[in-house]
């Protein structure tokens, strides 16, 4: 085995695909792997002999169902725009004609005036052509410079404005304000790898996890910065991260409620969901959710206020 190769794990039963990051030797002179998942933000270790070789595009089923569901969820997230964009043009519309129909009826004038009404109507409906909006912008903080890169391109697939940062994870706390000073970011996502110590029993000891500890500093150190949910929408965690601590901290959002897996896209879908509803509008949790690929298990959080606003006129020069 070697480092970059990927592989699964035949005691878990070949569960999930990895990639070797670095090789150590154990006290009685075997390898240990260090892993981490493909899609799924995890961090694990395992014996070399415990590990077998990923031949081709031979992925995981786990890895095959999660493909499939982000899949499935982007292209609901921008189906779902599109016809939100579509009911406010014909809302706006039919509002507007019952008023023309009203006035019709109230007042009897000439011929030209009904005619200039109408026109002045319609030029109001057209209007709306010339709304703008901005969705929120984001800082995206990841401990995984690959994962990164995955997320910047979904991003930008789902027009959003995003900043990515690769930190490991340890260095994060030490890091985000200089960050968040230079970006000044409306969302924040804090994550990259985590894991429960395998055997663990007391779930709220965050000695038990890989780097819950410092998500819930980086969070900690953000809210000092910024003490409004509102005004700073923050997102942290990644597999298995202990959700209650991370939410304590002064998160919006967070991993994981029941411990699971999560996968590298879930922080991006939660963010789309918030920068995308207008700033006057607070955003369902079940929502953000449902927005998500690991759903309920994987994802929790708080009430949200959303982070889009509406502009007027659009400038003429810019296409």
């Amino acid at each position: 085995m070697d480092i970059g190769d990927l592989v699964v794990r035949k005691s878990y039963g070949k569960d999930i695909t990895f990639k070797i990051i670095d090789i150590k030797e154990a006290k009685d002179g075997k390898k240990i792997c260090i892993l981490k998942g493909v899609n799924l933000r995890i961090e694990a270790d395992a014996r070399e002999d415990d590990l077998e070789k990923v031949i081709g595009n031979n992925l995981s089923k786990a890895d095959i169902i999660f493909n499939e569901k982000i899949n499935a969820s982007i292209r609901k997230v921008i189906a779902e725009r599109e016809e939100e964009n579509k009911a406010i043009m014909v809302s706006m519309s039919k509002k507007k004609l019952q008023k023309l129909r009203k006035k019709r009826k109230e007042k009897e004038k000439s011929k030209q005036r009904e005619v200039e009404k109408i026109k002045e109507e319609q030029g109001n409906i057209v209007s709306k052509n010339l709304t703008f909006g901005r969705p929120g912008r984001i800082l995206h903080v990841d401990g995984d410079a690959e994962y990164l890169e995955v997320c910047l391109k979904t991003y930008k697939q789902l027009s959003l404005q995003a900043v990515g940062r690769a930190i490991a994870e340890k260095d994060q706390p030490d890091k985000i304000l200089e960050i968040v000073n230079e970006v000044k970011p409306d969302i924040v996502v804090i994550t990259g790898h985590d894991g429960m110590i395998r055997h663990t029993t007391d779930y709220m000891d965050m000695d038990n996890y890989r780097n819950t500890k410092y998500f819930v500093e980086t969070v900690r150190k953000l809210r000092e910065y910024q003490s409004s949910y509102d005004e700073l929408v923050i997102f942290a965690g990644a597999c298995q991260s202990c959700y209650e601590a991370i939410l304590d901290a002064g998160a919006n959002f967070a991993s994981s409620p029941n411990r699971v897996l999560i996968h590298c896209l879930d922080p991006v879908l939660v963010c789309e969901k918030i920068a995308y509803t207008n700033i006057e509008k607070i955003v369902p949790i079940k929502d953000v959710i449902e927005n998500t690929i690991t759903g309920i298990k994987g994802i929790g959080g708080l009430q949200t206020r959303g982070k889009y606003r509406e502009g007027f006129p659009k400038s003429s020069f810019i296409k």
